[in-house]
Formats: C-alpha cells, structure tokens, sequence
C-alpha cells in the first residue's frame, strides 16, 4: 500500500480458496490405502453379519475427513514456515492493510482539523479554534506518514522479489507516478478555487484587495499539494533500486546483508531498542533547523521538487526499515507482543510534549543547551512508539480478513487522492455557522467521509479507476455468481 496500492492481494501467488482443492488433489494419492482399507472393513462387516456396518462406515468415513482436515493445517503450518525462510509472506496480510488504509484515511481528519488548529494557520479559512482539535493535529502528524512509509517499504520490497524489477517498475509507474500526474493538476485546480472561495467568504463575500502575487513555479516553488507523498515515495522507489544495484556488485550472494544487516535489525527489535535508533536521523535534522518547536512536527515536503532535509530522514527512515523488515517477516510477531509498550511510552512522551506546547514543560533540560536536542528526540521517539504499537495492535486484533476492513483499505487510495478539495469546500461551508469548534469539526468529517465513501463506491469499485488504483475491479454480480456456485 507499497502501501497505497493492493499488493498485499496481488502479491499472494494463489489464494487459499483455490490452495486447498489442490492440495487435496496433489495428497489424495497419499490416502488410496486407508480408502481401500475403509472399503474392506465395511465389505468384511457385512459379509459377517455385523449388526452396525453403517456406524462402522459413519466411523472410517470421519476417520477419513478428519484425515483430511489434519493434512490442512500442516500443509498451511508448512506455508507459514516457508514464510519465514524466504521473506514472501503466501497470503494478504490484513493487519497491514488496515494499517495501510487508517494511515490514510487519518489524513481526511488531518487535514480537517486544521481550520480549527489554535495560532497561526495558512488555510482555506481560520474559523474558531478549540485546543483539543489542536492536540489531535499535532498527535495525528506525529505518526502518520511515519506509519504509511513503513508499510510502503514493506511492501515495496515484497512487490520486487515478487515481480523483478522489470515488473516492479511497470506497476509503479501505472499505480504511482500515473496518479501522480493525472489527480495532481485536478487536486491543485480545486485547492486554488476553494481558496479563493475562502478568502471571499472571509472578507464579507468579497475578494480582499491588494493581495501579493504567488511565486512563480520553479523547482523550489512548485506546490506538489497534498500529492507530495507519491513524489517522496517515486523518490524512495529509484533510491533503493539505485541502492539495491550497488548491494549486488558488491555483494552478489548477499552474504554482508545476511551476516550484518538481518542481525542488526533483528537484535534492534528483540531489544527494544529499534524506537530510539530509527529516531536518531531525524532527530539530529530537526534539532539543527532554526526555530524547530515540537508543535511544528516533521515539515511537511509539499513544496518543491527537493524534499526538506528533515522530512526525507523521517520518513526514508521509516521507509528503509519497512524495506529491511520485510527480509525477515517472522519480526513482525515481536512488533505484535510489544505493542502495549509501544504504546504506553507514545502516550506518555507525547503527553510530556503536550504539556511542553502548552507552557508546562515535564523536560528539566528544556531551557537549556541541549532543549533542540532533547526535545526532538522526545518527538521523534514518540513518533516511532506510535508507529510500532499501532503496527502491533493491528497485527494481533486486525490480523483476520473482514469485510468492512477490506473495503475501507480498498476505498482509502482514493479517497486520500481526491479528498482535499472536498474538505476545504466543506470548511468554508460551515464557516458561517454558529456553532462550537468540535461541532463543526464533527460535520466537516461526517460530509467528507459520506461525499468521498460514496465517490468510491459509484465511481471507483467496478470501473477502470479501481482496476487502476488498486489492481482489481469489483464486479457487479460477482455477489450473485458466488450464490450460483455455492448453490450448484
């Protein structure tokens, strides 16, 4: 979902559903003798006048199923094990696909609470402001992005030693770098008209005057708008086939990152020591940029083609960890027994930086020399407590298929790309209204979610776009013919 595409679906070379027939029939040679020996003892017990060759039968029949059933579960125990030893997980991974898809989806609440943020916001309109909507902006751009690298990098490295480089490059350029170029012009078209709708409800139904000319676009200037993250990941994707070239020159059978990179990576998670090393990057970036305050979070790369120092560590960070996780996908269980720790730690460094924004600061260092330091450490470490204990969260309750989990991932690529637009002309509808923050906040995200849920539905589901978007299209009687099948 990458992790905004369907690989978790896609990649799984055959679906258990169609597994299972096979196997049966790849296995049944395996029970001609118990079948033959069945078959004996029922012919022997009718031609001795045995009183009960039906219960006889009943017994070797379920003796035989239960076979059967046996033979499942060590096949799948087999498939699990083959899992861990080549790195290429067999089936879709749900737990990933909702963390795929919330990640996502967070970012409609994002980007709708931020008309409502407290202080100084460039946004379609600055409306009344409520500090709990606050909190949740900064909390919400802690870990988000962080969480949607990770899964990218996971999958995207899945993506490659599924297809090859040929075949991975032609499914990101289609699912990538093609909605990139064609949702880019039609998003920035309507954040363009919904601010001036904004700046003229605003200003009593009138254009304000007197305004600065914007900047012309150059490399610097150009606003990739809320799209950056498939420029960033397009970014991500040539480094590490780049990078991936350079590992197989110097080490053709992949001995070093067998011997040096598994074990580190491994050691870093059984130890927990994995959320302060992946923070060390961008913490020592956002401790030298000038100003930084935790309220500010990871600057977002929406502006230019040359991404922020800050933001390319943060999130390539998180991308490349993805990326290593993936060699070994049996760390996953470790993520999954920790994450009430994970999760503990994030509540309570991010309830210290809350206290620190608001003028009450638990750090004793924070006026000091080191305050840069330790406080983007604090963030950043927060961050990945996020990251990693919603990742295991998800892997130990979301880890089942359901259906309304699978149709909010599906829906969440397209809803993220077209989404923008909607909630800004959402905000300067409500603008108007008398009526507290969180209510309008609350009505912001209720149109939004109703608009864009049912966009996906009619528009995306059964067309071309979710062919494009996601791999497949649902079709319209595929409920139907299921019945049939199931019924003949």
């Amino acid at each position: 979902m990458t992790a905004v595409t369907d690989e978790a679906d896609t990649l799984a070379p055959v679906s258990r559903r169609t597994e299972r027939p096979k196997r049966r029939r790849l296995m049944r040679d395996m029970f001609i003798t118990k079948g033959k020996q069945i078959s004996s003892n029922i012919a022997s017990a009718t031609a001795f006048g045995d009183p009960a060759p039906s219960l006889l039968a009943r017994f070797n029949r379920f003796a035989l199923q239960t076979s059967f059933r046996y033979l499942d579960v060590v096949i799948d125990s087999h498939r699990r094990l083959s899992m861990t030893e080549t790195g290429t997980p067999p089936t879709r991974l749900h737990a990933l696909d909702a963390v795929r898809g919330g990640a996502l989806l967070l970012g409609v609440a994002f980007h709708a609470s931020l008309s409502f943020v407290p202080g100084p916001q460039f946004w379609v309109v600055r409306d009344a402001a409520d500090p709990l909507i606050g909190n949740f902006t900064i909390v919400a751009h802690m870990f988000r992005m962080t969480l949607f690298f990770l899964i990218a990098g996971f999958f995207g490295r899945m993506l490659l030693e599924r297809r090859g480089t040929g075949g991975f490059v032609a499914d990101r350029a289609k699912r990538i770098v093609g909605p990139l170029f064609a949702f880019w012009p039609l998003a920035l078209a309507g954040i363009i008209a919904t601010f001036v709708w904004g700046a003229a409800v605003m200003n009593g139904g009138a254009l304000p005057t007197n305004q600065p000319a914007p900047p012309p676009p150059t490399l610097a200037t150009l606003p990739l708008t809320h799209l950056w993250f498939l420029y960033l990941l397009t970014l991500f994707y040539l480094a590490a086939l780049a990078l991936r070239g350079v590992a197989r020159l110097v080490d053709r059978d992949g001995r070093v990152a067998a011997r040096v990179a598994d074990p580190l990576v491994a050691g870093a998670i059984r130890t927990g020591a994995i959320t302060v090393l992946l923070a060390v990057p961008a913490t020592l970036l956002l401790a030298g940029t000038p100003g930084w305050m935790p309220v500010m979070g990871i600057p977002t790369p929406d502006i230019g083609l040359i991404p922020n120092a800050a933001a390319s560590a943060a999130y390539g960070t998180a991308f490349l960890a993805g990326w290593l996780l993936q060699r070994q996908p049996e760390l996953l269980s470790r993520v999954a027994a920790r994450w009430p720790l994970h999760l503990i730690g994030a509540v309570l460094l991010t309830g210290g930086l809350l206290l620190h924004i608001a003028g009450v600061s638990p750090f004793t260092l924070a006026a000091g020399p080191a305050a840069p330091v330790l406080l983007a450490a604090a963030y950043m470490i927060a961050s990945w407590c996020w990251t990693l204990g919603l990742l295991g969260a998800a892997l130990c309750f979301l880890d089942a298929e359901r259906p309304w989990i699978r149709y909010v991932a599906d829906s969440s690529y397209w809803i993220y790309l077209v989404h923008l637009p909607v909630v800004m002309a959402l905000q300067v509808l409500v603008y108007p209204v008398a009526a507290p923050a969180l209510v309008k906040f609350a009505m912001v995200i209720a149109g939004a979610s109703l608009i864009l849920f049912a966009s996906y539905h009619l528009l995306v589901r059964r067309s071309f776009l979710g062919r494009w978007l996601n791999g497949r299209a649902y079709p319209r009687a595929a409920r139907s013919q299921s019945m049939e099948v199931q019924t003949a």
